[in-house]
């Protein structure tokens, strides 16, 4: 058996000063401070009081009485200033006893105290150890008082219900791109294992092998591109984009739909455009790239001789693109998993009509430049997507972007 590096050295046992024997320690420490405050103010207040009447004279006789009966005069001041001593003493020693015990107690309540308080955090962090790929199910589901620690319970079970979801869609994500791959691969390796199988294989047929592993081969590299953008564009969401130009959407869109004028001419589609500046600051390949998706799936699952509507605008504060298109008659419900990677028409992995990536692609887009999309199933047939993004005037350009001038003169 090969292991490789080194085993974990186990750390050595140690006490450590864990956040319940801190408590504990500041819990002991204000104890013993506040009783020592007390024993010491009602050590100044008995010493008083004892002092603070008439004096006898010095030499004034005294009798004291003994507990056996035997009667000693003594110096009248003398004794009573050592009753006083005496009685402070006494009281000091007592009270230090005292304090120390209450302290002791103090300490040994707190320690349980707080260990019952803490036992949540313990079981965050037994339900942290066991947490794997398959047992992200677990759940805290604290019932105590509605404290800190019950928000942060709440808190660690919302972030298990996020984690459960990611590897859950990541789990999908992983098995539906296999099985696309699989496919072209598959298509591939039959025709020419049954090509290389004749021993009789004319021209013709080996022409045909080779168009059909060039068709399968062209699906397997435009599935690895698009998961490929789809990464890219999903580590840009939430932080700053690599590149941050001025992009007028009405500008892009038109040769997105000259690239699919031969399909729209084909299908006999009826197309109308109505382009208002759309002004936006963000990366031109991506947006590009959103607004050819969007054109391209609304060509794709359109119907013969169907419609296509494309439209931009603003309104100060968002740009917005919307394509609308007639197509196969969606059910409401269906319309959010459409932005699920490898869904079509809400059926997953059906044929071959695209990889099932466009609205994925366009979703991370738009997530990438803080906007938003929206999709509704149209009446009779179709969909209509709406993206919508901070136009340029509300979004801050970067200093070293740029200007819209600059992109459009032509290079010396």
């Amino acid at each position: 058996m090969t292991v490789y590096g080194s085993p974990p050295r186990q750390r050595p046992a140690r006490l450590r000063p864990t956040l319940r024997l801190r408590l504990t320690m500041l819990n002991g420490l204000l104890l013993a401070g506040a009783g020592l405050l007390l024993l010491l103010l009602s050590w100044l207040l008995a010493g008083g009081s004892l002092t603070s009447g008439d004096e006898l004279a010095k030499g004034s006789p005294v009798v004291v009485v003994k507990s056996d009966g035997t009667q000693q005069t003594v110096d009248g001041r003398e004794w009573q200033q050592g009753l006083a001593a005496d009685t402070t003493k006494n009281m000091l020693g007592k009270g230090l006893l005292a304090l120390l015990v209450i302290s002791a107690a103090g300490v040994a309540g707190g320690y349980l105290v707080t260990g019952r308080a803490l036992r949540p955090l313990h079981q965050v962090t037994a339900t942290a150890r066991r947490l794997s790929t398959e047992t992200l199910d677990h759940r805290l589901a604290h019932t105590g008082p509605d404290d800190e620690v019950k928000e942060l319970a709440d808190t660690f079970d919302e972030m298990l219900d996020r984690l459960g979801a990611a590897f859950g869609s990541q789990k999908r994500f992983v098995a539906n791109a296999s099985h696309e791959l699989r496919t072209p691969l598959a298509v591939m390796r039959t025709e020419i294992d049954v090509t290389l199988a004749d021993p009789d294989a004319s021209r013709e047929e080996l022409r045909r092998m080779g168009v059909v592993v060039r068709d399968a081969s062209t699906r397997a590299n435009e599935l690895i591109e698009a998961l490929l953008l789809l990464a890219r564009t999903e580590a840009q969401a939430g932080r700053r984009l690599n590149k941050q130009v001025p992009v007028d959407l009405a500008t892009g869109v038109p040769v997105t739909l000259g690239a699919v004028s031969a399909e729209v001419e084909r299908l006999g589609l009826t197309v109308t455009t109505e382009f208002s500046p759309a002004m936006v600051i963000g990366d031109p390949s991506l947006l590009e790239r959103l607004a050819g998706n969007l054109v391209e799936n609304a060509v794709r699952y359109n119907l013969h001789h169907g419609r296509l509507a494309v439209r931009t605008g603003s309104d100060g504060k968002h740009a917005q693109l919307m394509v609308a298109n007639t197509g196969p008659e969606l059910d409401p419900a269906e319309v959010p998993g459409l932005f699920e990677p490898f869904r079509r028409g809400g059926v997953e992995r059906t044929g071959t009509r695209g990889a099932g990536l466009g609205l994925s692609i366009v979703r991370a887009v738009v997530d990438a430049h803080g906007g938003a999309v929206r999709a509704k199933a149209i009446p009779g047939g179709g969909l209509e997507v709406t993206v919508s993004l901070p136009a340029a005037g509300t979004t801050p350009l970067p200093a070293d972007a740029p200007t819209q001038a600059a992109l459009q003169s032509p290079p010396r």
